[in-house]
C-alpha cells in the first residue's frame, strides 16, 4: 500500500495525501521516501502550479513514528526523519496544508513547512514533545515562534496547550478555519489561483522568501524589479493583457 497518494487535477493543483491511517499518518521511513519522490516528480512537471497536502482521516499527521524515533537516536538519523517536512519546505511549488485532524509534533512541522495552512474545525494542533520527554526538533520552535510569537509558542510547546481549528486561526497558526466538509475544496480552490500561472507562482514564492532576508525597502525594490521585468516577458502576461484590452474595447469602458 502506498503511504503517499498524489492526485493531479487538470487545473494544475496536485493533492498529496499522507495515507497511513492505522498509524494516524505518522512519519515512517517509507513515508519519507514516498514524499521525497512525490515532490521530485511534481517539481519536474511544469504544469503543476500548487500542491495541497492533507491526511487520510481521521488525522493529518501524528508526528514521527515512535519506533522510528527510538531507532534513530543519532543526529543523522533524526535529520533523516526531518526530511519528511524539510523536503516540502524546500519545494519551489506553492503549498497549502489542509489540516483535517490531529497534527502532532512533527505533524505540525509538516504543516508549518507549507506556505499556507487551513484547518478544519475538528483539527487539533498538539506539539506534545515535552509530554513524550522529548526536546522539539526540526526547527519546530523557530517556525512556531515566527508563526505565532513567543508567548503562544510557550503556551503550546512548554505548557502543553492544544488548539482546535478555531483557536489555531485566532492564534495565527493557520490562515483560516473552515467547516470540516469544506476544507479540501477550499484548499484546492485557493491553490488554483496560484496554479493558474505555474511559472509566475513559483517565482513569486521565491521572491517572498528572498525579501525575508533584506532589511530595507530599496533592497526589496531591486529584488522585485528583476522578477517583474521577467514577468513582463512571459506568455501569461501577454495573454492576459490582450484579454483585458479586448474586454475594455468590447465594453467601451475601463474595468472596475
Amino acid at each position: 500500500m502506498s503511504v503517499v497518494l498524489v492526485d493531479q487535477a487538470p487545473d494544475g493543483v496536485a493533492v498529496v495525501t499522507v495515507n497511513d491511517p492505522e498509524r494516524r499518518n505518522a512519519i515512517t521511513p517509507p513515508m519519507i521516501d514516498e514524499l521525497v519522490a512525490a515532490f521530485d516528480r511534481l517539481e519536474g512537471d511544469p504544469s503543476v502550479g500548487a500542491v495541497v497536502i492533507t491526511g487520510t482521516p481521521p488525522a493529518f499527521c501524528a508526528g514521527a513514528d515512535l519506533s522510528a524515533l527510538g531507532a534513530s537516536p543519532s543526529a543523522a538519523g533524526l535529520r533523516g526523519i526531518y526530511e519528511a517536512f524539510l523536503r516540502v519546505g524546500r519545494s519551489p511549488i506553492p503549498t497549502i496544508a489542509a489540516v483535517n485532524g490531529a497534527a502532532v509534533g512533527a505533524g505540525i512541522n509538516l504543516a508549518l513547512c507549507c506556505d499556507l495552512r487551513l484547518a478544519a474545525r475538528r483539527a487539533r494542533f498538539d506539539t506534545r514533545f515535552l509530554q513524550l520527554g522529548l526536546h522539539p526538533g526540526g526547527g519546530h520552535t523557530w517556525m512556531m515562534r515566527r508563526a505565532i510569537g513567543p508567548e503562544a509558542t510557550a503556551a503550546m510547546v512548554l505548557f502543553g496547550e492544544v488548539l482546535d481549528g478555531a483557536a489555531a486561526e485566532k492564534a495565527g497558526l493557520v490562515w483560516r478555519c473552515v467547516d470540516d466538509d469544506e476544507l479540501l475544496a477550499t484548499a484546492v480552490r485557493m491553490a488554483g489561483r496560484a496554479a493558474a500561472v505555474p511559472p509566475l507562482a513559483r517565482r513569486v514564492k521565491r521572491t517572498i522568501a528572498t525579501v525575508a532576508d533584506v532589511s530595507t525597502h530599496p533592497e526589496a525594490v531591486d529584488v522585485e524589479l528583476e522578477a517583474q521585468v521577467w514577468s513582463l516577458g512571459q506568455p501569461e502576461f501577454r495573454e492576459r493583457l490582450a484579454a483585458l484590452k479586448d474586454k475594455i474595447s468590447s465594453s467601451g469602458r475601463p474595468p472596475a
